[in-house]
């Protein structure tokens, strides 16, 4: 069993208040984007460990026990005696801690893969109710189509706009953004228009109207990811911003016009889907 599960980008990210429950309440839209990590699993009830996980790629810190995939697994093995041990091998391509989204989106795929190779007979509604228990993130990954999200991420609707017709250009600064930091550093606030209203107007009006609340602290503590932002507006983008808490951002650019990658500092992450 092989898959490739997408990063996303966030079309905007309100955050609205602090809920009772410690979490934010949030407004955004999520829109899943082609840039891939692979994961493979192979059962193998040979071997004595419930769950054997190796990895390649972008080296991927802390004990593999706490990896996202390793969880999902297990929390399905857990209701599902019957699964059997398995191989997991993870290729990491997405950056993390980056605002794509990557490890949701592994462990999610993991989800889907599990029902779908061994027949577990789980409905959407039940996994995306697993896939909470993993992360904010997750469930979108279940749908895997653009969706405004609510709550704490975790109520999607399906929403229709497409970027087909565009490029997107990621660029990664290799800067460590904590998302724990981050939200300190917010006022949490009800805004006057929302993002779903503002992203269903033309993309030509985005870059004056869709924001994202995280940019203005993490650009005054990191002015380099303003300048990127400012520079991808200077190479022709349509519309510009960071990706969820950062430090990755993205510019969405005419599918006709070349992209100078070498304008980046080279030690950037650039990836054009």
């Amino acid at each position: 069993m092989i898959a490739f599960p997408p990063c996303k980008i966030n079309l905007g990210l309100s955050i609205i208040e602090k809920r009772p429950d410690n979490y934010h309440a949030l407004e955004t839209i999520f829109y899943p984007v082609g840039l891939n990590d692979i994961v493979e699993m192979v059962p193998n009830n040979l071997q004595s460990t419930p769950i054997e996980f190796t990895s390649t790629g972008l080296s991927i810190p802390g004990d593999n026990a706490q990896n996202l995939c390793v969880k999902a697994y297990a929390l399905l093995k857990n209701d599902f005696l019957a699964l059997p041990n398995i191989k997991m091998h993870l290729h990491k391509v997405i950056p993390m801690g980056a605002g794509l989204g990557g490890g949701s989106s592994d462990a999610s795929t993991i989800l889907k893969m599990t029902n779908q190779h061994f027949n577990l007979g789980l409905d959407r509604n039940q996994l995306l109710q697993y896939a909470a228990q993993l992360g904010s993130d997750c469930p979108f990954f279940i749908f895997d189509t653009p969706c405004h999200a609510t709550g704490r991420g975790e109520i999607l609707t399906p929403f229709q706009t497409d970027l087909s017709h565009y490029q997107i250009v990621l660029v990664h600064p290799n800067i460590h953004i904590s998302t724990a930091w981050a939200f300190n550093q917010l006022m949490p606030h009800a805004k006057e228009k929302s993002i779903a209203s503002i992203v269903a107007q033309p993309i030509t009006t985005w870059k004056d109207e869709l924001l994202n609340d995280f940019e203005k602290p993490i650009i005054e503590a990191h002015p380099i990811i303003g300048n990127i932002k400012n520079l991808l507006y200077e190479m022709g983008a349509i519309y510009a911003s960071m990706s969820g808490s950062g430090s990755s951002l993205f510019g969405i650019f005419p599918l006709s016009q070349a992209i100078p990658a070498k304008l980046f500092d080279a030690h950037y992450r650039i990836d054009i889907v």
